[in-house]
């Protein structure tokens, strides 16, 4: 009966995380639908204006207003890590924290070791992963919580910081890893230059380069109008990698806790089968027992 009783406690434990997970799956479909209607109207807009200001800037090279695409050599980087707040979201926050791994080892490898390389975080867990395993980094966590509830006058204040800091040649280099969202299964870690404003890619064909080359007719002039409008076009393409991050997010956990739920169903099957075997095996003892005692009386 001892073996009964546990397994019915197990079975009382799985069906309480289930209803949990159940719970979860609902509030974070909930909260994907929001999130997921602010970066699809967002990304085309966001992607439009990118393309826009890389035209730009890789047509007036030499050009004073396009400090913020000077390319120099990099003796100070910058990583910016957005990740969520809390787990229970699948490999979510670990692809992100991967993907931020692969460019402190490699492409920063030098900084790091000379002490030039800084990294800030948008998020709880990639900051405590780092701060428990990269020590000799230097972290900045002032904006950690920014991702529960995304305001743009909150969120243009790190482009702004990176943006001075670079003219100030504070740092040469500044790069953004976040989860990039395609649907509420697939979400893609990537990690995409912010400063110095990349170019597009060099197009061989004469024809191409033509249709490719934007003609714009800058009205007031183009040093004023640039110096506003190529920072505005950083501040919304940091906006969307928050607003991708957080639909990426909630995308993750809710299918992370639909596997859950559907998990907590094929362990409840088992379980069940395994409180009728261990049911009947006590039905046929307590028979088996009765039906000695009777013998041992009759025999008597």
């Amino acid at each position: 009966m001892a073996n009964l009783k546990e397994v019915r406690e197990r079975i009382k434990s799985v069906i309480s995380t289930q209803q949990i997970t159940k719970a979860m799956k609902m509030v974070s479909a909930a909260k994907l639908r929001r999130a997921q209607e602010g970066i699809v109207r967002f990304r085309p807009y966001a992607t439009k204006l990118q393309a826009m200001m890389q035209n730009i800037i890789a047509n007036m090279e030499g050009d004073s207003a396009s400090e913020l695409g000077q390319v120099r050599d990099v003796q100070k980087a910058f990583i910016v890590v957005v990740t969520s707040n809390k787990g229970l979201c699948g490999a979510f926050n670990t692809n992100i924290i991967k993907e931020a791994i692969k460019l402190v080892e490699g492409r920063y490898a030098e900084q790091r070791a000379s002490g030039n390389l800084y990294m800030m975080f948008i998020g709880k867990k990639g900051y405590d992963y780092f701060k428990k395993h990269y020590a000799d980094i230097r972290l900045m966590d002032d904006y950690v919580g920014i991702l529960e509830k995304i305001n743009f006058d909150e969120v243009v204040r790190i482009p702004e910081f990176l943006m001075d800091s670079f003219k100030d040649k504070d740092l040469d280099e500044a790069v953004v890893v976040y989860g990039e969202f395609k649907n509420a299964a697939v979400q893609f870690a990537r990690a995409e230059q912010f400063l110095p404003v990349p170019k597009p890619k060099k197009v061989e064909d004469e024809e191409q380069k033509r249709s490719f080359k934007a003609d714009y007719i800058f009205e007031p002039s183009k040093e004023k109008l640039l110096q506003t409008l190529i920072p505005t076009i950083l501040k919304n393409q940091f906006y969307k990698y928050l607003l991708d991050t957080s639909a990426s997010e909630h995308g993750a956990r809710m299918t992370a806790m639909e596997n859950a739920t559907e998990n907590a169903n094929e362990m409840l099957k088992e379980l069940k089968i395994s409180y009728n075997k261990a049911r009947q095996e006590a039905i046929t003892r307590e028979l088996s027992e009765i039906v000695s005692g009777a013998k041992a009386l009759e025999e008597g």
